[in-house]
């Protein structure tokens, strides 16, 4: 169905109706097609699988989160 922006502006709600019941509505300026009305589809989701990087990590320093003497001496200004 091709409708003009003006008859869109009126007759939103049976547009939407039209659509809701499989149609595909196209608005038109000047009659030149400008906006394609049609239904929305559910974006399927996958449910989160949770540990899916369970042995995928490797820790290469397990002492990285510790303070280091040099760092400490450079900030000091030691070094």
């Amino acid at each position: 169905m091709k409708v003009s922006v003006a008859e869109a502006k009126n007759k939103l709600t049976q547009l939407i109706t039209a659509v809701e019941k499989g149609g595909r509505v196209t608005i038109c300026r000047h009659g030149k097609p400008i906006v394609d009305l049609v239904q929305t589809r559910e974006e399927e989701r996958t449910p989160r699988v949770f540990g899916g990087l369970k042995g995928k990590v490797k820790i290469i320093d397990p002492d990285w989160a510790k303070p280091q003497n040099d760092v400490e001496a450079w900030l000091k200004g030691d070094v």
